[in-house]
């Protein structure tokens, strides 16, 4: 987690900003998927964790060949709405991080069977219970490493990548061959632009796409 944070955390926290999430929600996302592109048993996917049904509500596309909750720029932005929807809801920053977890429909039924307002006086599931506490010791542990018995270099750490973005308004039929003609191999390609979820990438809408290629 450390490793990667340092990767993928400058991605993130500059959405953060200009959607006017507070940063530590980053953290959310490292407990969500440890910053990796995992499903769970339930079918969320990517570093957020969304529901397909959640990241269609919040404009993104998810489909067999295109599945933006694998698209790290835009489901944080996905994720922030989300956010957003909640604390205008709960009215804290904190209630909407557990309504991440078990959902606003799940939470309001809690906060209003229990007749509380307060994340820390609800009675929750035990994952919810450990939620938001799970943050918290990511921040702790992160923020001060060497406290908690992680030391290492800098270059022990994976490094932002660096690429270049290229417009797509049409139709490829292979990938791996795009990847040759910008000098580059599907393997990598699909690393940078893991959303693109099949071997080709159909477009007939002329939708534009943006697709990142390592310099």
């Amino acid at each position: 987690m450390l490793k990667r944070s340092n990767r993928w955390f400058p991605v993130i926290e500059p959405i953060l900003e200009e959607e006017n999430i507070p940063n530590d929600f980053k953290y959310l996302a490292l407990m969500e998927s440890g910053l990796t592109q995992i499903v769970s048993p339930a079918g969320a996917s990517g570093f957020w964790q969304l529901m397909k049904a959640a990241a269609r509500e919040r404009g993104l596309e998810v489909n067999g060949d295109i599945d933006e909750r694998y698209h790290i720029e835009k489901s944080t932005r996905a994720a922030c709405a989300y956010l957003k929807e909640a604390k205008a809801k709960f009215g804290s920053w904190t209630l909407a991080a557990a309504s991440y977890n078990m959902g606003m429909a799940g939470l309001k039924n809690q906060m209003n069977r229990q007749k509380a307002t307060n994340y820390f006086d609800l009675v929750l599931n035990e994952e919810t219970s450990r939620y938001v506490f799970r943050i918290l010791a990511a921040k702790l542990i992160l923020s001060n490493p060497t406290d908690y018995g992680f030391n290492f270099r800098e270059s022990d750490l994976y490094q932002t990548l660096k690429y270049s973005e290229i417009e797509i308004d049409t139709t490829i039929d292979d990938l791996a061959k795009f990847a040759f003609t910008q000098g580059i191999n599907y393997k990598t390609l699909k690393y940078l632009n893991p959303w693109l979820r099949d071997n080709h990438l159909p477009n007939s809408s002329r939708k534009k796409y943006i697709i990142q290629i390592p310099t």
